[in-house]
């Protein structure tokens, strides 16, 4: 299902049906066809009418993909469009005549202005919401010398918001080369505001650099120049100036920056300051960024301030979730924050972080993210660092976070899940019918292949398959319940078709050659005799079979690769 919402079609994997890898040679996808050639070709089920005219399909379905990735022309519009791209009118005339690599650069170039035009019709906004809340009064209230309270009285900690800071930016793409921006911000701080409009436009001068004027109104007119300029393959520089006019004359300002590559994972950067109201510094960053970390040093001298901090994430992909770790020492204190960011779902994430710092306390950060808008929410505890905010402001998130999830989240995520899947299911109905069709018919012309394979396997004590279930695993269960086999090496009967799980011994032992089993890191649903029983339910494989005599059994996911046989899948103390 995609982020739309809107159905995709199934469609046929020319790999997964030849069961070959993307990068298989021309020598093995000639191989694999005539190995199902010989399983599947019409006159090998000459005898049974009914026989002949189901393999005529598969042997076409087989054939056609064959042809497909045979041809570099065809297997190169199939791999960056896939098989709709075939279908395309006047598509395979068009570039009959180029290489596989000039094809790759066409539909990079197409891709590109598809792109383009995408952005010339979004106004891309985006916004940042800053709701600063003091609640220093729940840990550390302050009495007027002068404020006389009764013994029994009840007090009810007073919680203010303090300040407010709203942040809009919108684009306008004028041309594929200048980009118009329009922002503004309205803040208020102890029921003091201040606000500010500004205009930029910013002009792709070349693939190597840009340039931007910027006009802006708020604490008296701004005018502004940056330029961007690519200086080699490793190295860009980042300039820019700022003119502030204010009733005390004019107020320049200068910043710049070089970046440089270190690595494959690691960049340079010196920034230098000048004027303004932040003073002047230089300041030497140092970012590396890892599959699993993200690191972040930095260094600066200036003038009110200077600093050392230093900055981690640890990345925690299968969690969709990021932990950090941040200290910063210099000139003005010390801070110390700890938080995580959990991704909610494609475009929503939520983050908590704790800050603890001297002078300034205990703060609790909360934001919430979602596409281009933002909202974030800090929450002053307490002017001194003191344990119980501390411990509020680190369990309160966690168990607020454990009960939204469980009560909400969960089933929200549940029920989008079985709605996408049904509808999947409607949309593919017939789709779905003709494939379970397509699989029995190829599990019934592979019966002779099957019991050829299988006997040669066990007159030389090789890889035998004695049951293969595929589909989705019961609650809790870590593989399919396959029934111990009787004397004769044979379980009893298969699940139902109509049931979440099939039965795929007999394609999965066609599979074997040379007593060896290898299936790819693709969905198996596009297997030879395989179909997909549950739509979008997380699908698994469980083989059990012999191998020299020796009983084994192994359980792996949907788009897992499988070799067999291996010796960890051994049922250790069995044996025939």
């Amino acid at each position: 299902m995609d982020e739309d919402g809107e159905n995709i079609l199934l469609e046929e994997n020319y790999y997964q049906l030849l069961n070959v890898s993307k990068t298989a040679t021309s020598e093995e996808i000639n191989s694999a066809y005539r190995r199902f050639s010989r399983m599947f070709h019409p006159d090998k089920h000459s005898t049974d009418p009914n026989k002949q005219k189901l393999a005529e399909q598969i042997f076409n379905k087989v054939k056609e993909a064959y042809e497909v990735l045979s041809d570099s022309h065809k297997r190169t519009i199939y791999d960056t469009l896939g098989k709709r791209g075939l279908e395309v009118d006047g598509w395979e005339v068009i570039f009959r005549t180029r290489t596989p690599k000039e094809i790759r650069e066409e539909y990079e170039r197409l891709k590109r202005e598809r792109e383009e035009r995408r952005l010339q019709q979004s106004a891309n906004p985006r916004g940042t919401i800053t709701l600063s809340i003091n609640a220093t009064d729940m840990f550390m209230k302050y009495y007027d010398e002068y404020e006389i309270l009764e013994e029994d009285a009840t007090v009810i900690p007073n919680i203010e918001v303090s300040g407010m800071t709203i942040q809009q930016s919108i684009d306008a793409p004028v041309t594929l080369r200048n980009t118009m921006t329009l922002s503004g911000n309205i803040s208020t701080q102890n029921g003091i505001g201040t606000g500010s409009v500004t205009a930029c436009n910013r002009h792709l001068s070349s693939d190597k650099g840009w340039t931007e004027v910027e006009f802006g109104i708020g604490n008296g007119p701004l005018l502004g120049f940056k330029i961007f300029r690519t200086l080699s393959r490793l190295m860009f520089l980042n300039c820019g100036t700022v003119l502030q006019f204010t009733p005390r004359g004019i107020s320049p300002s200068l910043i710049s920056t070089m970046a440089l590559q270190l690595d494959a994972h690691s960049v340079g950067y010196l920034t230098y300051r000048a004027g303004g109201q932040g003073g002047s510094s230089m300041t030497s960053i140092y970012v590396r960024d890892s599959e699993k970390y993200h690191t972040n040093t930095a260094i600066q001298i200036g003038n009110p301030h200077s600093f050392i901090s230093l900055n981690i994430m640890r990345k925690l992909p299968q969690h969709d979730m990021k932990l950090r770790l941040a200290l910063k020492f210099g000139t003005f204190g010390a801070i110390a924050e700890y938080g995580a960011e959990k991704k909610v779902s494609q475009n929503t994430s939520v983050s908590a972080a704790v800050m603890l710092g001297v002078p300034s306390g205990v703060m609790l950060k909360l934001k919430w993210t979602c596409s281009t808008q933002t909202i974030v929410v800090p929450i002053h505890l307490c002017e001194e660092v003191m344990p119980s905010p501390v411990f509020y402001a680190t369990v309160v998130p966690i168990v607020s976070w454990l009960v939204l999830k469980k009560l909400i989240l969960d089933p929200i995520t549940r029920e989008r899940q079985e709605r996408e899947r049904q509808r999947s299911m409607e949309a593919n109905y017939e789709r779905l019918q003709e494939m379970q069709r397509e699989a029995r018919a190829t599990v019934e012309l592979m019966k002779e292949t099957y019991s050829r394979i299988k006997s040669d396997e066990e007159k030389k004590k090789g890889l035998v398959v004695i049951r293969a279930l595929y589909g989705k695993l019961p609650p809790g269960a870590s593989s399919h319940e396959i029934p111990e086999p009787t004397g004769d090496g044979i379980s009893p009967e298969c699940p139902s078709p109509f049931s979440e799980v099939i039965d795929v011994t007999i394609p999965v032992q066609c599979l074997v050659k040379d007593s060896r089993l290898e299936l790819l890191a693709a969905s198996k649903s596009e297997l030879p005799g395989f179909f997909d029983p549950c739509v979008g339910e997380d699908k698994h494989l469980t083989v059990q079979y012999f191998f020299h005599n020796n009983l084994h059994s192994c359980t792996v996911s949907d788009s897992q690769p499988l070799v067999l046989p291996r010796n960890n899948h051994r049922i250790k103390n069995h044996r025939s």
